[in-house]
């Protein structure tokens, strides 16, 4: 089937988080977390403005520039994930089956940017990806254990214009593949 010009996509498919090498995010880890039980990547593409006004009238508007409102939402509390979200460590000790994985978090930890990539069908062919190039989980993380409930981690944050050389300025980008291609 041709390329549509109208894609049409539905449900979410996957997500995949990538850290960066270093704190000045210049360049993407090789590898790419996947967030399990992936429920929800939403993004919002926002500006602050301020106005001019006076003699009762708006005379001017100007953007502080461009940002990425975005949420994420998946089943259980993958550390890994969690932790390329808020910092911190993790560690594992014990073997077979006494094995045990600690996520911790100290005070003088904090959040690092990431990527986000998010992988949709496509009804009219294909798939959609929509990338965020700089994340940073700037809102909260949350999760809780209830009765009778799933765990659920839902985090929210900003994206800001890439530092990384072949994605430079970029806040994000969306992708349709004629054939369906799963995140790197």
């Amino acid at each position: 089937m041709p390329l549509n010009t109208h894609p049409l996509p539905f449900g979410l498919r996957d997500v995949k988080l990538t850290g960066f090498t270093s704190e000045a995010a210049t360049a993407y880890e090789t590898t790419s977390l996947d967030l399990p039980v992936s429920r929800t990547f939403s993004f919002s593409d926002t500006e602050d403005f301020e106005d001019l006004q006076g003699d009762d009238t708006t005379a001017a508007s100007h953007g502080s520039g461009p940002s990425v409102e975005w949420e994420l939402e998946s089943g259980g509390l993958p550390f890994e994930c969690f932790k390329l979200m808020a910092g911190g460590t993790t560690t594992e000790s014990g073997t077979t089956p006494n094995m045990k994985k600690v996520y911790s978090k100290l005070a003088t930890d904090s959040r690092p940017y990431f990527k986000a990539e998010g992988q949709a069908i496509s009804d009219s062919g294909g798939d959609v990806h929509g990338l965020v190039f700089k994340c940073k989980a700037t809102g909260s993380l949350e999760g809780e254990f209830a009765q009778g409930a799933f765990q659920l981690l839902s985090a929210s944050g900003r994206g800001f214009p890439s530092t990384v050389t072949a994605d430079l300025g970029k806040l994000y980008d969306f992708v349709q593949n004629e054939t369906a291609v799963a995140i790197a």
